[in-house]
């Protein structure tokens, strides 16, 4: 062979390698990716024990068409560019350290399967690659207002919210749920509200029900409402610190339960009609009404009963009230923000109503997030995010604060009275302030005690929030809109007082 030829021939083997390499990559690339996205291997280190199991009995699987949606169609972004390779690396990343280091066991999986979780990992685009079409004929007029909805705010919503069951299975969604206290023949059903004649803790009963709660009498007096600025954890809006006066009056013991809230429900439940339940302006109603049935699970499927009521608007816990009190004859209403601060206090300064340095309850330093919080105090008396199991919990789980209220601080989030204002303490005039009641006017109430999910930063005494009106109603499907009753919301409930005045009696 010629030199000539040699390098001819040499070339042009230069040239074929790379070629053949690289498609050779390609093409392995290509069934490596598509073989590490099967079932069969999302199984093999998966460690969700019930994620096969409820996606069978699901209608991505379970369905008269035949067609079953498989793990990545729904749990990577679509095939064909860097996002999918990007996704798929990042979710395996953190199964695959799951299935090595964290014991499934221990996780708290209900926890898990919650809107806000499932959206880190279900991606909008691959719902929509296969339900190009959102208004197919079958699709009903509720349907369609709900498709049209997320259309106009694809921004802030996920199609998992109104669809978070449809991939994996819930029986507590199948089955349903009936939204009202069916009455034991039992039960004692009570015609006349508790007599009340001295300020002394009594239990109220409501009339036509078989429903009673406790009330326990806060004696009036004087505190330092607010959070001094060397309070660690402390937000700008706890001050600054104002002497306050409230007067004597009556607080639930517990947050209101679902079965005081349907007691209620019961009695004066509409079907959303506009021209008797609601008026031209929101706050303006012709009579006490009641609200419009739920949709989905309202108690997250952890159960009603004595559990705290959630996810209502504070319209509708303030309608509540009213209807509480035309039922009783006495003054039922939601707390100022001062008597809520002064009960929850029961007497006490600090930032908890018992001892402890909210920075040794929390994670948010880096010696507590290696090591963990020290939770040997705080467990006994409120319900956060460290002992919650990220619910509700009913009352008797914790301690009672000094004047013997339960969940003042976690739980859920109570609705106040007042409207929010930041700087509200610094409108105050000087000295003291008697029965403060807020600012005059404002567009969010505040909210008060921190929730289940709350740091124990969010559950000191001191520490204020409010309701966002807006961002808790953009999934509610209702027609018309439910804005007067439900929320999105999980975290917030609420609490009564009763007005005592010594010579009414």
């Amino acid at each position: 062979m010629s030199k000539r030829k040699f390098f001819r021939n040499g070339r042009r083997y230069i040239i074929l390698v790379p070629v053949i390499l690289t498609t050779l990559f390609l093409y392995l690339g290509d069934r490596i990716v598509r073989y590490t996205s099967t079932n069969e291997f999302c199984y093999a280190c998966h460690f969700h024990p019930h994620a096969e199991e409820s996606w069978r009995r699901s209608d991505h699987y379970d369905n008269r068409t035949g067609i079953y949606v498989q793990c990545a169609e729904c749990h990577l972004p679509p095939p064909g560019n860097l996002n999918y390779l990007l996704a798929k690396a990042k979710h395996g990343a953190v199964d695959v350290y799951g299935w090595i280091f964290k014991d499934p066991e221990s996780i708290n999986w209900e926890a898990k399967r919650t809107v806000e979780n499932a959206v880190k990992y279900t991606y909008d685009e691959s719902c929509v690659r296969c339900h190009q079409n959102l208004f197919p004929m079958q699709l009903t007029p509720d349907g369609q207002q709900a498709h049209l909805y997320y259309q106009q705010h694809e921004d802030d919503l996920s199609c998992l919210n109104c669809h978070l069951y449809t991939g994996h299975y819930s029986e507590l969604v199948q089955e349903g749920i009936q939204f009202g206290v069916d009455e034991e023949v039992d039960r004692e059903i009570y015609t006349d509200p508790a007599i009340v004649e001295d300020f002394v803790n009594f239990t109220e009963r409501i009339p036509g029900s078989a429903v009673s709660f406790d009330m326990v009498a806060i004696p009036g007096g004087t505190f330092s409402m607010g959070s001094p600025s060397d309070e660690p954890m402390r937000d700008d809006n706890e001050g600054p610190v104002r002497e306050v006066e409230v007067s004597s009056f009556f607080m639930g013991r517990a947050q209101v339960s679902w079965d005081e809230f349907l007691a209620f429900y019961n009695a004066t439940a509409a079907e959303g009609r506009q021209d008797n339940v609601y008026a031209t302006n929101l706050g303006e109603v012709d009579a006490i009404s009641g609200p419009t049935p739920p949709w989905g699970l309202p108690d997250q499927g952890w159960g009603m009963g004595s559990r705290p009521a959630i996810t209502m608007t504070w319209h509708a816990a303030d309608t509540y009230c009213r209807w509480l009190s035309a039922m009783t004859g006495r003054t039922y209403r939601l707390p100022t923000e001062a008597e809520w601060e002064y009960a929850a206090r029961g007497g006490t300064e600090g930032p908890y109503f018992f001892e402890g340095d909210p920075r040794r309850f929390t994670r948010d330093r880096l010696w507590t997030r290696i090591f963990g919080p020290d939770t040997t105090v705080i467990n006994s008396y409120v319900i956060y995010r460290e002992n919650s199991m990220a619910r509700t919990q009913p009352p008797g789980t914790v301690w009672p604060n000094p004047f013997g209220l339960e969940h003042m601080l976690g739980n859920v989030y109570e609705f106040t009275s007042d409207w929010y204002a930041p700087d509200a303490y610094s409108l105050y005039p000087e000295g003291t302030v008697v029965n403060p009641r807020g600012p005059e006017s404002g567009s969010e109430r505040v909210i008060r005690g921190g929730s289940f999910n709350s740091d124990a930063a969010d559950v000191r005494v001191a520490a204020r929030s409010h309701t966002r009106h807006a961002a808790w109603q953009m999934t509610d499907p209702q027609i018309p809109k439910s804005e007067w009753w439900y929320t999105d919301t999980r975290e917030v409930g609420f609490r009564v007082v009763m007005e005592w005045d010594p010579d009414w009696q």
